[in-house]
């Protein structure tokens, strides 16, 4: 009796640490899987194109395989060397795959050219259908079919740990499942707060990398434990060696890898890349024969905000007019405009005071003072193309997410004369309540009664259903003179704006009896009107146009159908 006894005292210490050992690692392995979930879908959404769709849809395909993964999980016969070789296989295809996706990308981008070269075959007929169109749209969509195998594989995580413990108890554990469910969960909010507040902002593959580390040393610490259960465990630890030195060389070199996919990608060459909290910034250069220096240009997640070569045609649209039809430009409110281009035509017009409010301090960081982040030759020419505006004295610079932000300038009674929102098109769920009825009825009460307002407003070409909704939107908000224009700007096509008073005559008319300033070298008086010019037809169907309500996405899903529909859903993420 005694000999039992003393059994039991010395089993019972070792299966405790056995279940604080397996549920520790299932709380790890937990955060892991939700970051990789995190990374594919942002990926994807840089990919494919709609962002918001694409997210979702990643995470719903990894749901789904995590769920079918729970049920391959059966037919592992050993637990302990199906869950031992799985961590091996996430660490490896979690930390390639986003390499594994680009490189496949770049390939069949540029594929076209090599053959057009190889054959001497002229551009304008190089070949893009049959093969090449497969090969596009497998490679273009490749991100799902990496987070469906990856989810497959998470999905056998569960079911593998709670087989372990009952064959370690040699007992049916009645609390297994909750418990190792429990585990699952803290450990995945763990993940999601380590991804909003480190991962998010630093480089993709590092993150990748990162988290495949932690993969590998919970699968090391699971093989020290339990490797007299693990029949070949030591081609499973040469082959930890092998994958180790995989995720060091992405660790070490997967940003220049990126960087160097990168410029398959881009039309011109990659200059800087960066991921800030909010956004993958990309600028690239271009040799041009009648440019000194080297054109610049600008991507968000992969859509162009601006080319130097055509961008004051743009900038030019968005705040001439609207500097122009105001009684006053002391005080001028620029929300968004980040990079500074909008807030140099601004101070062309000697305001006392410039605020400029943007979500993303790195960003603004960089054009401010980019010296900082890049080689002195592309930091003097985005100072020379801003000059230099953001660190004009007159500027006073507010980070904050404008539909809050505006409320603290209201609260301290703020108040402008011109109001210029220069803000990404409504391609997320978060910009679209930049543009809803109760964003514009906020920024009514900081423009002066005789102010003016100007909204970029997309393209009337392409989404003209969601141009007109920013009009109708804006006048439901209690602005007495909408009137909108449009002109092209070759880097997007037609361009259009939506420009608004609150009293008195409209912009328009306004804008009739006002001689050009003699600063301005590109405009004219005849382009600014021409430009409120439409086809007679354009706003026949304006009245059947919903306006976009706060929280209910009529703007953002009209602005998705007609992208979707003009450009396909097809339309790759590095030609936008």
């Amino acid at each position: 009796m005694n000999t039992i006894n003393s059994a039991r005292e010395n089993v019972a210490p070792s299966r405790l640490f056995d279940d604080i050992l397996l549920i520790t690692i299932m709380a790890i392995l937990a955060g892991c899987g939700l970051i990789y979930e995190y990374l594919l879908s942002h990926f994807a959404g840089r990919v494919i194109g709609a962002v918001e769709s694409a997210i979702y849809t990643m995470i719903g395909i990894m749901i789904v395989s995590m769920g079918l993964g729970s049920f391959a999980a059966r037919h592992i016969k050993c637990a302990f060397n199906g869950f031992a070789w799985l961590e091996l296989t996430i660490a490896l295809i979690g930390s390639s795959a986003i390499l594994v996706i680009s490189g496949a990308i770049a390939i069949v981008q540029v594929l076209p050219s090599l053959v057009a070269q190889t054959y001497n075959i002229p551009p304008d007929i190089m070949p893009q259908g049959g093969i090449y169109k497969s090969l596009y749209w497998l490679t273009h969509y490749s991100p799902y079919a990496i987070g469906a195998i990856l989810g497959l594989f998470i999905g056998m995580e569960i079911p593998l740990i709670a087989r372990i413990r009952e064959q370690l108890h040699k007992a049916h554990l009645v609390h297994n499942t909750g418990t190792i469910y429990g585990a699952d969960y803290i450990g995945a909010g763990v993940g999601a707060a380590l991804w909003i507040t480190f991962m998010l902002s630093i480089e993709i593959n590092l993150s990748a990398s990162l988290t495949a580390s932690v993969n590998l040393i919970a699968g090391l610490a699971f093989w020290l434990r339990y490797k007299e259960y693990i029949t070949h465990k030591y081609l499973l630890l040469f082959g930890h060696g092998v994958v180790s030195i995989i995720v060091a060389l992405i660790f070490s070199f997967g940003g220049q890898w990126a960087s160097t996919l990168n410029n398959t990608l881009y039309l011109d060459e990659v200059a800087h890349e960066q991921q800030t909290r909010f956004a993958q910034v990309v600028l690239t250069q271009r040799n041009l024969p009648n440019l000194e220096h080297p054109s610049l240009s600008l991507y968000l997640n992969g859509r162009l905000q601006f080319s130097e070569v055509d961008e004051h045609i743009y900038h030019k649209f968005l705040v001439y007019p609207a500097m122009a039809a105001s009684a006053r430009h002391d005080n001028v409110l620029i929300i968004g405009g980040g990079d500074g281009l909008a807030l140099r035509e601004v101070l062309k017009w000697a305001p006392k005071h410039v605020t400029l409010m943007d979500l993303d301090n790195q960003l603004v960081d960089l054009f401010k003072a980019p010296h900082a982040a890049l080689n002195t030759s592309i930091a003097n020419d985005i100072l020379r193309l801003n000059n230099d505006s953001l660190n004009d004295p007159r500027v006073d610079i507010i980070h904050a997410d404008a539909f809050n932000g505006v409320d603290e300038l209201i609260a301290q009674q703020k108040s402008y004369d011109t109001v210029i929102i220069d803000l990404p098109d409504p391609s997320h769920p978060d910009l679209n309540k930049l543009y809803s009825k109760g964003f514009y009825h906020k920024v009514k009460y900081l423009t002066a009664n005789d102010g003016i307002m100007v909204v970029q407003s997309t393209s009337p070409f392409h989404a003209k259903n969601a141009f007109i909704s920013i009009n109708n939107t804006i006048g439901a908000a209690g602005w007495s003179n909408v009137q909108q224009y449009h002109h092209n700007v070759p880097s997007f096509g037609q361009w259009g704006w939506t420009i608004a008073s609150l009293s008195g005559q409209g912009p328009r008319h306004r804008l009739i009896r006002q001689e050009m300033q003699p600063f301005e070298d590109w405009l004219t008086k005849g382009l600014i009107q021409a430009s409120f010019e439409f086809s007679k037809d354009f706003y026949l169907d304006k009245k059947e146009i919903k306006i976009n309500e706060l929280g209910s996405f009529v703007l953002y899903r009209y602005h998705q159908q007609a992208w979707e529909s003009q450009q396909g859903v097809e339309q790759s993420w590095y030609q936008q």
